[in-house]
């Protein structure tokens, strides 16, 4: 039997009379580690020793799915899912989709546009009294005053508009174990506001032990791009615990409160997370719904690490993730591929393991370490740290060990490679390259040079795109000497800010060069909230030099981006 209840008769069968916490999501539940809602309720019920329940894309329109497990002693925890809900419903030129894979059958119309407001103001409506606690990737990146591309408005902190009682940002493990122990202790919602990694809002500044600084208000970024860019700036450089205070910002009459982020997990809090018993599987009462298709890009995939310093403008992961890299040990994850090893039904192949970057595992800037993610400088991107010093030793550690395991018969690395830190790293590089080539890709490596032009790249965070050609020269090169006809695919952004119709023609004329082939693999940039390209489109400037950018925002010119990347010439 499940040991998580999503319906009152699961409840009955389990003897539990209340739940302790329910969980609602946008996404059908999946009891896999890649999935937040899963982590989550394994943590409170595995660690916290809570009765748990989840409740997945209820219909918002009536009340009967978000009372059906009736009301919990402590609190009700709301995401949208995996993903943000505007960019699982509307694609990058703002048409509604046709699919969602985080339903049964692909269905798409389950989750509702920002669902997390809808959800949290139905739970509202219908229990009084009872917290609300945000969470999850759209919760932790609207957290504060935020652009929204497809109202192409500065909207409030989701904080506000749901009516919730708290949100906790970033990766929620260690945050939620601490609301538990409070609430379990006889601790109530507004002790929890003293914890790190929180947002809640008080129409008084408080008194509390944190530092803070204060924001330009929701007024002001409102009516100001200036202002709006000023306040992008400090969020940006306040996400480290090591060294960021927390942040104050005024919406209206009310204060909105972020608490300094929550510290980070160490390795052995990671393997603790990871080492829980996922089933893996969907669960029964949303399996017999239908086929939920996004468990098929992770069902056989391990989670390595977490966090990234690569900073591209356009990715949310360093504000969600943070910084630091956080991994796990090399004995856990063995552990992890022994026990998919034992299921009947494992093919012996194992789709990936990585982290947002996979060639990151195991290894950071011992500084950064220490006290904090620099605010002054990146760590990689147009050009990397000194002070950094890549090592890919540890994953190649890694990776020869799970390929000696019993029962596998492939492991493929399917997370995003940095060249540039392969290229950094003078004495383990090359070798890490040789494993990936010889053992570890389909017959097709992918890489993400987004672009060419040295502008837009410099706007993007992203190397030179000569560290890509120099790939690809050592690509095919390695590729011979080992007798292997392997090839590579690669990920393009078009109509970033910055980018105008001659760069397009550039990138193009450099693809055809170097590639030998056109790139399918073309999305249009879409403005997701708090992301500094997203920062780059509201305003119309760089971030860095405060300078005048070019920004395409007609949608029929955005699409012509494109169609010059991918037009076969």
């Amino acid at each position: 039997m499940f040991d998580i209840p999503t319906t009152r008769e699961e409840m009955n069968k389990l003897g539990i009379k209340q739940l302790d916490v329910i969980l609602v999501s946008g996404d059908a539940f999946v009891d896999h580690p890649s999935f937040g809602t899963a982590i989550i309720a394994r943590v409170l019920k595995d660690i916290a020793n809570l009765k748990v329940g989840i409740i997945c894309q209820p219909d918002w329109k009536t009340s009967k799915d978000i009372t059906r497990l009736g009301e919990p002693k402590y609190f009700f925890g709301v995401t949208s899912g995996n993903m943000d809900s505007m960019v699982a419903n509307y694609t990058a030129s703002r048409r509604k989709r046709k699919t969602d894979e985080y339903t049964p059958n692909a269905d798409f119309g389950k989750r509702p546009d920002r669902a997390t407001i809808v959800y949290s103001n139905l739970i509202k409506q219908n229990f009084k009294g009872i917290p609300v606690i945000l969470g999850g990737i759209e919760a932790s990146l609207r957290r504060i005053s935020h652009y929204d591309w497809w109202q192409n408005k500065v909207k409030k902190s989701f904080l506000l508009d749901s009516k919730a009682d708290l949100l906790v940002y970033g990766m929620g493990e260690k945050t939620i174990l601490q609301v538990a122990d409070i609430f379990k202790n006889g601790g109530n919602i507004d002790d929890c506001k003293k914890l790190r990694g929180v947002v809640f809002w008080k129409s008084k500044l408080p008194k509390n032990n944190f530092k803070y600084k204060s924001l330009p208000s929701f007024e002001e970024v409102s009516n100001s791009k200036e202002k709006y860019m000023e306040m992008f700036k400090i969020f940006q450089n306040e996400n480290d615990p090591l060294n960021s205070d927390g942040l104050i910002q005024k919406h209206d009459n009310r204060f909105v409160i972020q608490n300094p982020p929550q510290k980070y997990l160490t390795t052995k809090e990671m393997d603790m997370i990871y080492d829980l018993p996922y089933t893996k599987k969907v669960h029964p009462y949303y399996k017999k719904m239908g086929y939920v298709k996004a468990l098929d890009t992770v069902k056989t995939s391990i989670t390595s690490h977490r966090g990234c310093y690569g900073e591209c403008s356009f990715c949310a992961i360093t504000l969600h993730q943070g910084r630091t890299i956080q991994s796990r040990s090399i004995e856990s994850i063995l552990n992890e591929i022994k026990k998919m090893t034992a299921d009947s039904s494992f093919n012996g192949i194992i789709s990936d393991i990585g982290g947002p970057t996979a060639n990151m595992y195991g290894h950071d800037c011992s500084k950064k370490i220490e006290h904090g993610a620099c605010k002054n400088k990146r760590c990689i991107g147009i050009k990397t740290c000194n002070l950094l010093k890549p090592n890919h030793s540890k994953y190649i550690e890694l990776l020869k060990k799970a390929r000696k395991i019993k029962g596998i018969k492939k492991i493929f690395v399917a997370s995003g490679i940095r060249l540039d830190l392969i290229f950094e790293d003078k004495i383990y590089g090359m070798d890490f390259l040789k494993e990936l080539i010889n053992h570890h890709i389909s017959g097709r490596m992918k890489i993400a040079p987004e672009h060419a032009s040295k502008k837009v790249l410099n706007l993007m965070n992203k190397p030179d795109f000569s560290i890509t050609e120099k790939f690809i020269e050592t690509f095919k090169k390695l590729n011979k000497e080992s007798g292997k006809k392997q090839f590579f695919s690669a990920y393009i952004i078009a109509a970033h800010p910055g980018s105008t119709l001659e760069d397009e023609k550039y990138l193009k004329k450099r693809l055809n060069k170097s590639f030998g082939f056109t790139p399918n693999q073309v999305q249009i940039f879409t403005p997701t909230p708090s992301t500094k390209s997203t920062t780059m489109y509201y305003t119309e400037k760089d971030p860095n030099t405060n300078k005048k950018i070019f920004v395409e925002k007609n949608e029929k010119k955005r699409k012509i981006h494109k169609e010059i990347v991918v037009k076969y010439n």
